[in-house]
């Protein structure tokens, strides 16, 4: 587990820098970093689709559990979290970041191989991104992204306790697929921060677990 807790130490650390230059910016540069930022996580989330071994497995999790995610209001939850923190963009803040920093191959992969080997290499390296990444969303969109860290403590210690379990999803069948539906999920992201569209991407998030399961059935055909 020491990389998980290095790994979320990390999106503290980058939070609370951005948190106290977030104070300093002026809005015109804020601006421009989401510009940079909503692109960026655009170009990140074309990439990982491209992964995708069967779109119409992706198009299926997604409408499944997009539909679970709408009926239980995932985004209402977590907006009304955000309400109750008296902070504007913390729900915002609090989603985009989480999902950035959880759907990707390194958190799986990462998180299985420290809990399967006891190697945290992967794990350590994904720190440093995501110590980054949660520097320029905090001075965006603030607490929220620093909450974020709790997300990263359950979902990859979950992952690592449950490695010898779940250590079929490093299998390119299940991973592709898998991370292909993230792609999707960071693209919605970009279009949020880029005032595009608001795709409520909280209730796409019962899509992760599907994707496998819907993986898992197609192979018996």
């Amino acid at each position: 587990m020491v990389p998980t807790f290095v790994n979320a130490l990390a999106v503290v650390i980058g939070s609370l820098l951005g948190l106290f230059a977030k104070k300093g910016i002026p809005d015109r540069l804020k601006i421009i970093l989401f510009y940079a930022v909503g692109l960026t996580t655009l170009g990140i989330g074309i990439n990982m689709t491209m992964s995708a071994n069967n779109f119409l497995i992706v198009l299926g999790s997604m409408a499944l559990g997009g539909l679970v995610g709408e009926l239980i209001d995932i985004e209402g939850f977590l907006k009304r979290i955000g309400d109750n923190m008296q902070e504007g963009d913390f729900s915002t803040g609090f989603v985009m970041s989480s999902i950035l920093f959880l759907v990707g191959p390194l958190t799986i992969i990462g998180s299985i191989n420290a809990g399967l080997t006891n190697d945290g290499t992967l794990i350590y390296t994904k720190s440093l991104l995501d110590g980054i990444s949660s520097t320029v969303l905090a001075s965006i969109y603030g607490l929220g992204v620093m909450v974020s860290a709790g997300s990263v403590l359950l979902v990859q210690g979950s992952i690592v306790l449950l490695a010898s379990q779940l250590s079929f999803l490093t299998n390119d069948i299940y991973l592709n697929d898998l991370v292909a539906v993230g792609g999707i999920m960071v693209l919605g992201i970009g279009l949020k921060i880029l005032d595009i569209k608001d795709t409520k991407v909280g209730n796409f998030l019962p899509s992760l677990i599907i994707a496998p399961i819907l993986v898992w059935i197609v192979s018996f055909f």
